[in-house]
């Protein structure tokens, strides 16, 4: 017991440190997560998950994988659907069966693998893998349309390739018990037609009782946990391996059903599923047997070579073919296909069936399946920025500022912002309010900032920061409890100090970080704006020299922001006040006789955008004045 615990210690510090490594130095964290467990298992000898885990190891990654395909349902919105013309729908009716055939052809014909075999392999090929796509989609910046597309594809295909290498082992079981083809197809389908009504029959359970008060508030996550789990068993005990389609139609149908009680459950959800790609990916990884590698002939790198280069590829487009997507992106859509957890369990899983119906090879498919999965990883994810940058399918990289409240000093922010080039948006649901920024051609966002529609209508991925800063304090407090979760709590900012003693103020929990150091609120602002005070900016040349010099300003204002140099942002506030370093950028806010210093100046004024005052179509409509490709 002690040396299970030791084990299961180390596998999680070793997918949490790959984890946070990704998020430091931006490499691809699948990869990361490969080779820790690489170097864990095969190459030091510290795990060995069959002996450690005995027989718990295959239903324990089984079931982490149906969590994770649940997770990557609840992400699904079918509002995205509009905006994928048709792609995803071409993907999965016409992509699977020509990708099921051409990835066969290319099994039998490079990889030398007998037709079964080739067939089976094939249909588990046709799946990119939601713990593979959607990391590295979260840490690239890539546009909305080809990432919601390479999203959908990933979780919808899943399932549909784990019943693809079902169907083939089916037929190839019966095929000596006097069974026809079509009596194992009618008999699969049935199945899948059950599993998918029993995922939704859940869903729509679930979202009856959880309004109604059935399930108290501290239950509900872990009762949306033991359903998925029960859900998946149930559906498989029908039919194996339909639990996958079953627990990802579950989680479609819940993500639909607009309840409030999800709410809570999502980042509980974002968690746990964090924790169990980790997991799955270092124990996978540190099963590999190296002497299977060895095994690996020169035609399997031809086939690789194949799989990425030409049945990808041909796959996308000929899937795609005289439809409205454009060129640029078919072929970034035609490169991206990232395998992952569910290609190896699943061909770990049938490589011992094919053993027991009398065709061998099962270790060698086990390690060409480690090979895509590693070969996809590694090409797709260290290349996945520079294709997307080649083609122009490159989305804001996540260093712009969102503020919530047109104000006068909201502008004014918004001017200096720009005028330092930072990309900047202004929310405001009134469109009075929005004048003078529309005249002076800062972009805008019409509408309600905390409605539902705003998700839709607004890509969030562009922003480092949100800035609080409407009249409201509370509403102000409620931007950012509600933005918290998708933006990091360490980057939602407002106006108005903090909780501090004051029984009249907001906890902490319910708001942002209070800007500047001094916590100013919206009436201090108001009446330093017409006073005067202004924005000015500090190349930091000397960190001695600038710090002392800011030391100097009226503890109301002094700096508010950092712009470093590689283009992060950083707020000044009462929690924390980043260190400048040599060359980065800080935005003060000083008295009109401060504005010129030694240190610092005035900013420029930005340049004026042609259209910035045009009452056009897209602006009454509410829609921010923005081009989605």
């Amino acid at each position: 017991m002690n040396h299970l615990a030791i084990v299961l210690t180390l596998v999680g510090l070793l997918g949490i440190g790959a984890q946070w490594i990704a998020w430091r130095t931006g490499l691809p964290a699948i990869a990361l997560m490969l080779i820790a467990g690489l170097i864990a298992g095969p190459a030091t000898g510290l795990i060995h998950p069959e002996e450690d885990f005995g027989a718990l190891l295959e239903p324990a990654i089984s079931l982490a994988v149906a969590v994770i395909l649940f997770e990557g349902g609840l992400s699904l919105n079918l509002r995205e659907l509009r905006h994928a013309e048709g792609a995803v729908h071409r993907l999965v009716l016409v992509g699977v069966p020509v990708g099921w055939v051409l990835g066969a052809l290319a099994c039998y014909y490079v990889a030398g693998l007998v037709w079964p075999v080739a067939i089976l392999f094939a249909g588990i090929l046709v799946v990119t893998g939601p713990t593979v796509v959607l990391p590295l989609l979260r840490q690239s910046s890539v546009a909305a349309r080809p990432r919601a597309i390479l999203k959908w594809e990933a979780i919808v295909n899943d399932p549909i390739g784990a019943l693809c290498a079902v169907v083939t082992y089916e037929v190839l079981r019966q095929a000596g018990s006097g069974a026809t083809i079509i009596d194992s197809l009618a008999s699969l389908v049935l199945a899948a037609i059950v599993a998918g009504l029993m995922g939704y029959g859940v869903a729509r359970l679930l979202g009856w009782a959880l309004p109604r008060g059935y399930v108290p508030e501290y239950l509900k996550a872990p009762v949306i946990l033991v359903a998925v789990i029960g859900t998946f068993v149930a559906s498989n005990a029908i039919q194996q391996e339909t639990g996958l389609l079953a627990v990802t139609v579950m989680g479609i149908a819940l993500a639909n059903m607009k309840l409030a009680s999800l709410r809570d459950f999502l980042s509980f959800k974002e968690n746990i599923t964090i924790i169990l790609v980790s997991g799955v990916f270092v124990l996978l990884s540190a099963s590999l047997d190296l002497s299977v590698l060895r095994q690996f002939e020169w035609r399997f790198g031809l086939f690789l070579f194949a799989l990425l280069f030409l049945v990808r590829p041909a796959t996308v487009l000929i899937s795609l073919a005289f439809s409205r997507i454009p060129w640029r992106e078919r072929l970034f859509i035609g490169w991206i296909a990232p395998r992952g957890v569910v290609a190896i369990a699943i061909t770990g899983l049938f490589a011992l069936r094919l053993d027991e119906l009398g065709y061998g090879d099962g270790s060698t498919l086990v390690a060409l399946s480690f090979a895509v999965v590693v070969a996809t990883i590694v090409a797709h994810g260290f290349t996945i920025g520079f294709f997307a940058r080649a083609l122009g399918l490159t989305a804001p990289s996540g260093r712009g500022v969102l503020i919530v409240g047109s104000t006068r000093w909201s502008l004014s922010l918004a001017r200096a912002l720009r005028g330092l080039g930072v990309g900047v948006t202004i929310s405001d649901n009134s469109w009075q309010r929005l004048t003078a920024a529309r005249a002076q051609g800062v972009p805008i966002y019409h509408g309600e900032i905390l409605a539902e529609a705003t998700e839709e209508r607004l890509d969030l991925l562009q922003f480092g920061l949100l800035a609080a800063t409407a009249e409201n304090e509370a509403y102000n407090a409620l931007v950012c409890s509600e933005f918290a979760p998708e933006l990091g709590r360490d980057n939602v900012y407002q106006l108005g100090d903090a909780a501090g003693d004051d029984p009249r103020s907001l906890p902490d929990a319910l708001r942002g970080r209070a800007m500047f150091r001094s916590g100013l609120g919206v009436e201090d602002v108001a009446w330093r704006e017409r006073m005067g005070w202004t924005f000015a900016a500090a190349t930091v040349e000397d960190v001695a020299g600038f710090t002392a010099a800011a030391a100097t300003l009226p503890e109301e204002g002094g700096p508010l922001l950092l712009l470093r140099k590689d283009g992060s942002l950083r707020m000044f506030s009462h929690a924390s006040a980043p260190t400048p370093s040599v060359g980065d950028t800080v935005l003060l806010y000083v008295p009109p006789d401060r504005v010129e210093d030694d240190f610092w100046h005035a900013i420029p004024a930005p340049e004026e955008a042609t259209d910035g005052a045009t009452d056009s179509a897209a602006d009454r409509a509410g829609r921010p004045q923005e081009t989605i490709a």
